[in-house]
């Protein structure tokens, strides 16, 4: 299964997306996490397209192909995300939407179906996956995320820059060969030197020093009434138990629209690359309980 590269003028950026899928088919939305891609997404979209969907995977202002921000300490947010989301829907011609998200995926996504930030979007999504996101996060995960995503690393070598990625990335849970080169291949450029260093603005980590409450969105969990799904790295520093029993007793949880998974042998966050994750998404997807 191929895709479509695309580009879209959203809130005054270009943003780049892949486009999986026949165009008339239910739409999913697959966003990647904080320095990610949504190349990240490529084994998620090529399954669900192949069983009967569309499925867009942008990359995020400031990262992979997406232009960066003009104005990287109010548009590295997740308000100014929102109304990136608003205008990509429109102008794609998309009214209701199916949403994947890892990390802050998970977290552009629980603002947008909750409607607070861009009530235009309230109601155009149906079902949400949070992949290793919930609406607190730990402190000492924030801090360790914010030390290198401020500072991405260089390196003469690609392979030298994949070995990092695979230290770094190594509770993603288990890739191919392939699929750590691709990855690598997908989120990378190339310095004025010739040295290669992560695809993204380095500024974007002003989410988290200017705006440090940004990712505890409680108020906007509470407000969802639509199924979501959980998937928790059972390694996780991120998302902690403590929470998820939180989210269970509040919100969709209190509602009874909240499943929790535990995926076993992944941390901060599931790759969503091999069958069992993918069935579990499919499943929730469908309506169905994503364990069976």
């Amino acid at each position: 299964m191929s895709f479509v590269s695309r580009y879209v003028r959203c809130a005054g950026y270009e943003i780049h997306l892949t486009d999986w899928g026949a165009p008339g088919a239910p739409v999913v939305v697959a966003w990647h996490g904080l320095a990610r891609t949504g190349r990240d997404m490529d084994e998620l979209a090529a399954h669900l397209a192949a069983h009967g969907w569309r499925v867009l995977c942008p990359d995020t202002l400031g990262r992979g192909l997406s232009q960066w921000s003009r104005d990287p300490q109010h548009e590295y947010t997740l308000a100014f995300y929102a109304r990136v989301v608003e205008e990509l829907l429109d102008q794609l011609g998309v009214q209701r939407v199916q949403w994947v998200g890892t990390s802050m995926g998970g977290a552009i996504g629980t603002v947008c179906a909750a409607g607070l930030l861009a009530p235009r979007l309230h109601g155009r999504i149906t079902h949400l996956v949070l992949n290793d996101n919930a609406p607190q996060l730990a402190g000492p995960a924030l801090e360790r995320i914010k030390a290198y995503a401020g500072q991405p690393p260089q390196f003469d070598t690609v392979m030298e820059l994949e070995a990092f990625f695979r230290r770094t990335y190594a509770p993603f849970g288990w890739l191919s060969d392939a699929q750590w080169l691709r990855l690598t291949e997908t989120s990378l450029r190339r310095l004025p030197d010739g040295r290669v260093t992560p695809h993204y603005d380095p500024a974007m980590v002003q989410q988290f020093t200017r705006h440090e409450n940004d990712y505890l969105v409680w108020p906007h969990y509470d407000r969802l009434d639509i199924p979501v799904l959980c998937l928790r790295g059972a390694e996780s520093d991120l998302v902690l138990p403590a929470v998820v029993q939180e989210m269970q007793r509040r919100g969709p949880g209190a509602r009874g629209l909240l499943e929790v998974v535990e995926v076993p042998g992944c941390g901060h966050a599931p790759a969503l690359n091999v069958p069992q994750q993918l069935a579990w998404v499919q499943r929730f997807l469908q309506g169905l309980p994503a364990q069976g």
